[in-house]
């Protein structure tokens, strides 16, 4: 009698760990979705990790009592490389002194120091100082010193330009560039939006033109009501009835926000695709965790340099409750990227900046 309890048990634990698969494999391989189509489908990859963790207690779990169903778990994590490779990259550290280019990008929350500095634009400007990129791309790159800021950045680059998207009391939004090659000229990327866009720039680097494509997808768009709300969920201080309603409520408003981001990343691989004869380098906030549709349909035909010489997480938002890697950068074929991190040492925005090093092959 106990023997065969023993089995059934061993039986139900391996149908659960099959069953946590096949939920690890369908939110790993969610970005294939369009959000257009299935808008309530559109935000379960950020549910990924969860089925990772809990593949990886079924392993232990095996270790320990059954090793040799070990074998269930393991085959999971190799079904599902492709989107492991992808959350959470694992490559030796790269050698940068072969490099040619090092681009930065960062979404800087238009200045604001993150409600820990009073100066948040000197510290941004120190921190570049520093950090010596060849290119920056920046996000909210916008205040209300206009011309005091562009002073600034030409004690270091001698190139520079914003393009902003609105610019009113209500709502004000821009990306910019600050780099030490010639800006032949820029080209805004067609989709529609109220405060975000995309923005192409053409660089003189040598006797070749880099288009470098900033972009600033659309946001999820809560308000710090609903952040908080959505904090409470996760914690679990929610009556069951409340988190139902709010979870449906949640996911409808991210299902929308993941279908104008959809279009619009749609919009930026066809300018890509279409500009293939020249290098490119693709980056910016693209407000899409790594298993998304956004950040897939952009990668489609470039590297995206985390996933190739990234290590780990990399995330890149850093508000509670929200951290995931939001921030990106892809390059062409022609380019090998050699190493690329995002920084969590500097706290002056919501966002880290993510830095990447570059050779032209």
């Amino acid at each position: 009698m106990i023997k065969q309890l023993k089995q059934i048990t061993v039986n139900l634990v391996a149908g659960a760990n099959v069953a946590t698969i096949l939920l690890m494999l369908a939110t790993g391989y969610s970005d294939r979705l369009s959000p257009v189509s299935h808008p309530q489908l559109s935000s379960i990859g950020m549910t990924f990790p969860f089925f990772l963790l809990a593949n990886l207690l079924f392993l232990f779990f095996w270790l320990l009592f059954k090793w040799r169903r070990a074998w269930i778990p393991v085959v999971g994590y190799l079904l599902a490389y492709v989107p492991i490779s992808i959350y959470i990259p694992l490559n030796r550290p790269g050698d940068t002194s072969e490099a040619t280019l090092k681009l930065l990008s960062w979404n800087v929350c238009a200045y604001g120091g993150n409600y820990k500095y009073e100066n948040g634009f000197e510290v941004v400007l120190d921190y570049l100082k520093q950090q010596d990129a060849d290119i920056v791309c920046l996000q909210e790159d916008v205040d209300s010193w206009r011309k005091y800021v562009f002073q600034k950045y030409r004690e270091i680059y001698p190139y520079n330009d914003t393009t902003l998207f609105t610019n009113c009391e209500a709502s004000m939004n821009g990306v910019g560039i600050h780099s030490r090659f010639p800006i032949l000229r820029k080209e805004r990327i067609a989709y529609e939006s109220f405060a975000n866009g995309s923005v192409a720039y053409f660089l003189k680097v040598g006797n070749d033109t880099l288009v470098v494509v900033n972009n600033h997808l659309e946001g999820t768009h809560l308000s710090e009501t609903e952040r908080s709300r959505y904090k409470d969920l996760l914690k679990g201080n929610m009556e069951r009835d409340t988190a139902r309603a709010e979870s449906k409520y949640l996911v409808e408003k991210l299902g929308r926000a993941s279908a104008s981001r959809a279009l619009q990343a749609e919009a930026v691989h066809r300018y890509v695709a279409s500009h293939s004869h020249y290098s490119v380098i693709v980056c910016g906030d693209f407000n899409d965790n790594p298993i998304s549709y956004s950040r897939h349909t952009i990668a489609n035909g470039l590297t995206d340099c985390f996933v190739a010489k990234g290590n780990g997480l990399g995330l890149s938002y850093n508000q509670k409750g929200f951290n995931f890697r939001i921030d990106h950068i892809m390059c062409s074929e022609d380019y090998k990227p050699l190493k690329c991190v995002v920084d969590s040492k500097i706290d002056c925005s919501d966002h880290y900046p993510i830095a990447c090093w570059l050779k032209k092959r």
